[in-house]
This record gives C-alpha cells, structure tokens and sequence, in this order.
C-alpha cells in the first residue's frame, strides 16, 4: 500500500507543479468570464455584427408590392428594371441583393440572388413575410375579415412548466435543465478523454525511456498501473475543483459588470439541485475516469509509441462517442425513453448518458443505485483486464502487438 501512496504522490506533485497546470488552471475561467462578457456585450447590440442589407423587389405579380417591411437591418426597396441588370449591380455591392418574384410563385420557386451566400436571419426575415403577406391575400380573396383574425392571433397562450414534488409545486425550467445536462455530458466526455489520454502518454513514455524496468524491480506492474491512474485522477479532481470554484467566482464578477441579463441566467439554476448534480457528477467522473484511463493504461502498455494506439483506442472509445452524440442531439429530449434508461445503466455509456438525465430530475432511486453499482463492478471488471495486459505489454519492446495477441496476455500465467 505504501508503495501506491508513493506512486500517487509522485504522478500527482509531478504533474501539478508543472507550469502548463497552473496556466491552465487560471486560464480557463478567465477565458470562460472574457466569454461571458462577450456574449453579454453582444446580446445587448447586436446590431454591430450584422451589416445592413439592401433587399431589391422584383415582384413580377404585384401582389406584394408594399407589403414588404424593412426590418432591423434589412432595407426593402422595390424596383421594376429588368432582373439582368439588378443582377449586374450585385457585383460590386454585396450589401446588396435582389428578391425576383415571379407571377407564378406558389408553383415557381422565390429567387434571392447575392454576391455571397445570404445569412439564415436574411432569408429566413423574407420567407416568414412572403408567407403572411400571401396568406393574408388569400383570406382577403375569400372575403375572410383579416383584421378579425390579426386580433384573435394576439390572445397568445403561454404554457409554464410546473413540477409537482412532495414539498409542492415549483417551477420545471426545462430550459436550464436541457443547459446543465449538455454541459455535465460534454464535461465528462472531454474529461475522461482528456485524463485518459495522460495515462496511456505516462505509460508510453515510461515504456520508451526503458525506466519502467527499473520500477518493475521495486513494485509490482498492478501497483504501478493503479498508482498512475489514481494520480492523474486526483490531478484532474483539483484542476475542476480550481475551475469550479474560480470560473463561479469570474463568471460572476462579470455578470455584475456587463449585464444583468446573465445574472438572470445565473438564477435560473437555482431551480436545479446543484449539490444533487455536482455530487453525481463526481461520482461518474471518478468511476468513469478509472474504468476508461484502465484501458487506456493496457493500451500504452501494448504499444512503443503513441502512434500506434489508433488501432485500439476506437473501440474503447466508441461507446463514449456513440452516446456523446445522442446526448447532445437526441437524449436531452426524452430524458426517460428506454434508450436513454439503458445508456444509463451500461458503465461504458453512464457517465454520458446518466449526467443527461439527472438535471432534470424524476431518475428513479432504482435506476440511479443499479447505474452506480455498475460503474463500480464495470471499473473492477476493467481493471482486472488492464492489469492482466498490462503486466505482460510494460515490458515487450518492438512487438507490435494485436487483439489476439493482446488475449494471449491476458492468459499468461504469473
């Protein structure tokens, strides 16, 4: 035991004194209040990131002729010279672009020509009033009273997500959930790959420099392995600590400084058990950074270089990758769908998918305890087969090895 203590303290005082640790440590949440800042200063105008834009009207079916409103930096300026000549203009003005409808425009498509490619607020500001104005043209050739229906279109219903809890009813605010769930997903992910990666690194170099044998000679490979990968780990709980702790702190600063529209977000996540979701989300950065940096330690084992890991780094990480991207694109949106209860509860795919769901709440105590017990047995499982490996690969040198031969590891005897 005191042998790992030791092995731990060494990759842990190693790696924290190193200056790129404490750049880092302090660059991040400065980047992270700079960013804040910057979306505050744009939120508030931005007007000073869209270029005004001149919009020609060509309206071969006189049918929206007026109808078009100039909105925020979008000028309509109706025109009847011919379209080659309009489009003649468009070359040496690209603030200029020019709408041709056509006679025949429900059946012909709307053309919008533009020296370069339009934005989507641009066309899609002229698609949403084209579609109103020839609605209301419609209702007004079938004798519909327009202004009647204008009216009634007012009386907007607004739906506000309430959750009801054995201490009452508050509110759901799905919106902060979805925020938190993305980012804790997109956390561990980067997390795991980024810790992860340290470890096979560590136990690459080791293996190249020929010092691994002489540390073999005093402890034992299993000793070795855990060491490492518990002191990387540690590295990595103290940089999130320092992030945490020091990305609140500036993130505040600059949201009492640049607009009170953050602070508002910042409340926003009271509605959501911060100590619940920190205290999971440590749970599976720790059980998910030593079942993945196990395998990734069998993979520096087996290889010389850092370039020959491609081979076995893809399937170890597809899982992860796999349901990064549900998470990000389709889990969020039903949090509780069998798929998503599944990807849970599978250790190879829970600490994604489980940090997904429990900001938004209603995780069964069931699924939440069997989701843990298997990341415990998944990191025990793990582990048993790294070292398996990895007694064997720390010390073949210029073998390039393969899946089977790595199964040939795993059986050889003590």
């Amino acid at each position: 035991m005191n042998k790992i203590l030791l092995i731990i303290q060494r990759e842990y005082v190693t790696r924290v004194r190193k200056k790129a640790f404490l750049i880092m440590m302090f660059a991040v949440p400065l980047l992270l209040a700079g960013m804040t800042a910057l979306i505050a200063y744009v939120a508030k105008d931005n007007n000073q990131i869209t270029k005004p834009q001149i919009v020609k009207v060509i309206d071969e079916s006189h049918l929206f002729e007026g109808k078009l409103k100039n909105a925020k930096n979008i000028q309509f300026i109706p025109t009847n010279e011919p379209i080659e000549k309009a489009k003649q203009e468009l070359k040496d003005n690209e603030d200029l672009s020019v709408l041709l409808i056509s006679k025949d425009y429900a059946h012909k498509p709307v053309q919008f020509f533009s020296k370069k490619k339009p934005s989507f607020t641009l066309t899609g500001e002229v698609e949403n009033q084209m579609n109103e104005i020839a609605s209301t043209n419609t209702m007004l050739a079938n004798h519909i009273d327009t202004a009647l229906l204008n009216q009634a279109k007012k009386n907007r219903v607004n739906v506000s997500a309430m959750e009801v809890t054995e201490a009452g009813t508050k509110d759901a605010n799905v919106g902060a959930s979805m925020g938190v769930g993305i980012a804790c997903a997109i956390l561990i992910y980067m997390s795991l790959f980024i810790y992860g990666a340290q470890v096979m690194r560590g136990v690459i170099e080791e293996k190249t420099s020929r010092i691994i044998e002489v540390i073999i000679s005093s402890v034992k490979p299993f000793q070795l392995m855990l060491g490492k990968i518990i002191g990387v780990g540690l590295v990595g709980l103290t940089q999130f600590t320092a992030w945490i702790v020091l990305s609140i702190i500036a993130t505040k600063f600059a949201g009492n400084n640049s607009s009170s529209g953050i602070m508002g977000a910042l409340q926003t996540l009271q509605t959501i058990p911060v100590g619940y979701v920190l205290g999971c989300f440590l749970f599976y950065f720790i059980t998910g950074y030593l079942l993945y940096s196990a395998l990734f330690a069998a993979v520096g084992s087996a290889v010389d270089s850092e370039t020959e890991t491609q081979q076995f780094m893809f399937p170890i990480t597809l899982p992860l990758l796999f349901t990064y991207i549900l998470s990000v694109s389709v889990l969020f949106q039903a949090p509780d769908s069998p798929l998503a209860v599944w990807l849970s509860i599978i250790p190879f795919t829970a600490p994604v998918a489980m940090m997904v769901r429990i900001p938004f709440g209603g995780v069964p105590d069931w699924q939440l305890g069997l989701s843990m017990f298997m990341m415990v047995v998944g990191f025990l499982f793990t582990t048993y087969v790294a070292a398996r490996i990895y007694r064997v690969g720390i010390l073949m040198y210029g073998k390039k090895a393969s899946f089977k031969e790595l199964s040939k590891w795993f059986f050889y005897k003590e």
